[in-house]
């Protein structure tokens, strides 16, 4: 019973809340930017090179066995380093996306906690707090 009641009060926290919504949008975003590459920028790349297929890339290391009869006996073995090149570039997106956007956040928490930046106006109540603040503090109370 012990274990049920520690697991609901930390699911019922909001951080494992948080995590799911993250990981679900972070799957969609991966699947929207592996489209992204496959179907946006690889193509044109391979028509820019000379008409090259990227996921067609491969270095054959032994090719497929078969017997009189044309029965496959053992399929080719490959090196696909043409989807390696495609999967690396759907990883530099989404790490300079993720990159982008937490610099985006940090910055918006770093103006939201400095009180001296004036382009966030501060409420009149909370003016007036940090006035008596500084009244206190010049009383030394």
């Amino acid at each position: 019973m012990k274990i049920l009641r520690e697991f609901r009060e930390f699911a019922l926290k909001g951080n494992m809340f948080d995590m799911a919504v993250g990981i679900i949008i972070g799957a969609s975003f991966n699947k929207i930017v592996s489209s992204l590459v496959a179907d946006v920028f690889m193509p044109p790349l391979g028509y820019i090179i000379g008409g090259v297929n990227f996921r067609e890339l491969a270095y054959e290391l032994q090719p497929s066995l078969m017997d009189d009869s044309g029965t496959l006996i053992q399929e080719a073995v490959y090196i696909r380093y043409g989807e390696f090149i495609q999967t690396s570039i759907d990883f530099i997106i989404i790490a300079i996306t993720v990159f982008v956007v937490i610099k985006v956040i940090n910055t918006l928490k770093r103006k939201s906690e400095d009180e001296a930046d004036e382009t966030v106006e501060t409420p009149k109540n909370i003016q007036l707090l940090a006035e008596i603040r500084d009244l206190l503090k010049r009383e030394g109370r």
